[in-house]
């Protein structure tokens, strides 16, 4: 939604014009919704394409999909505003966040009612190795397919809990290291192209009804703490009245069976708010894995090493803070509901 022409309008004499051109504008004018490249965009499509159809007949305003090869390409395009909300990973909506101006209203709701999702490691069913252990003596022989840098349970989840933790590099561990989507990185596991890849709970379910035998050829030899779902990000600076009505539409959407069966392909059953602080503890897992990497080089100045560590523990201590405070509001507003349903 191309907003910076009016933008320019917005004079001091007349902007309540301006901001009134605004408002017409998001009633007549297309949004686009950026998709995370979970999987390649020839399958993702037909999965998006009722619930998007939805959104634009209740929005009044076409809603355009933008699909990309990768998780930054989506990132950037919120930055530069070819987008206006997207569907992002935790890791990716951190990103998105931080350097793109963007804002979490909405959290996904798995149609299997978990709270979240995990992260896996997977080899093939015929594979020698059975745990992380395995993988990790035996890196040198093996091909690893990795996440995109920008997944969270594909790479950032993993990077940290199996390698950070064991002080180990996987591009420097493993004979050959590959990026690659979920899909991509299953189907390579389950065709014997790479020893172990990084997967998700979410992919695996997916995966087994679209390719079940496929599905089939996998075993999973880890899995990760629970990972919160998945975030809905828009842009800050989009219009307030557009966002008061997708907001609407997101909170009200999965009340009906046939909107149940729309989303279901995406394997969500409904959405419910949310806001930049889900990515809480998202920040402590980054900055557990940074901690990680620079208490194991040596290469770094004694003191300039301290130094770096006092910083980020001071950052780790002020996350927790507000992560307690955080759940003790949530557990408060569980006691509120539940006491109202009660009386």
């Amino acid at each position: 939604m191309k907003l910076r022409s009016l933008n320019r309008l917005a004079l001091p004499l007349i902007a309540g014009l301006g901001l009134m051109a605004q408002q017409a504008l998001a009633a007549d004018d297309t949004l686009n919704f950026g998709i995370i490249s979970t999987e390649s965009s020839q399958n993702q499509a037909p999965l998006w394409k009722p619930f998007l159809a939805d959104m634009s007949e209740a929005l009044g305003v076409e809603v355009k999909p933008f699909f990309a090869t990768d998780y930054a390409a989506v990132i950037q395009a919120m930055r530069f505003d070819k987008i206006d909300l997207a569907w992002y990973g935790n890791k990716s909506a951190m990103e998105a966040v931080d350097r793109a101006n963007g804002e979490i209203f909405a959290q996904t709701v798995p149609e299997n009612g978990q709270p979240g999702y995990w992260s896996l490691m997977i080899v093939h069913k015929d594979s020698p190795y059975g745990s992380v252990d395995e993988i990790l003596a035996n890196a040198s022989e093996l091909t690893f397919g990795n996440g995109d840098p920008n997944s969270t349970s594909g790479y950032l989840v993993p990077g940290y809990y199996i390698f950070a933790k064991n002080g180990i590099d996987p591009t420097q561990a493993f004979k050959r290291t590959l990026n690659s989507n979920h899909e991509t990185n299953a189907l390579s596991v389950a065709n014997k192209q790479v020893d172990v890849a990084t997967f998700n709970t979410e992919s695996m379910g997916r995966l087994e009804m679209a390719h079940p035998e496929k599905a089939e050829q996998l075993k999973v030899i880890w899995k990760s703490p629970l990972i919160p779902s998945d975030p809905l990000v828009w842009r800050k600076d989009l219009p307030q009245d557009l966002k008061t009505r997708m907001r609407e539409f997101f909170m009200a959407y999965g009340d009906t069976p046939a909107q149940k069966e729309k989303l279901a392909p995406l394997q969500w059953s409904h959405f419910e708010p949310s806001d930049n602080d889900q990515l809480l503890p998202i920040r402590q897992l980054a900055l557990f894995k940074q901690r990680a990497q620079i208490a194991a080089d040596d290469s770094l100045d004694a003191n300039d090493k301290q130094a770096r560590l006092a910083d980020l523990d001071a950052e780790l201590h002020s996350l927790d803070k507000r992560l307690q405070a955080r759940e003790a509001a949530q557990r408060k507003a569980a006691e509120n509901t539940t006491a109202m349903v009660t009386q």
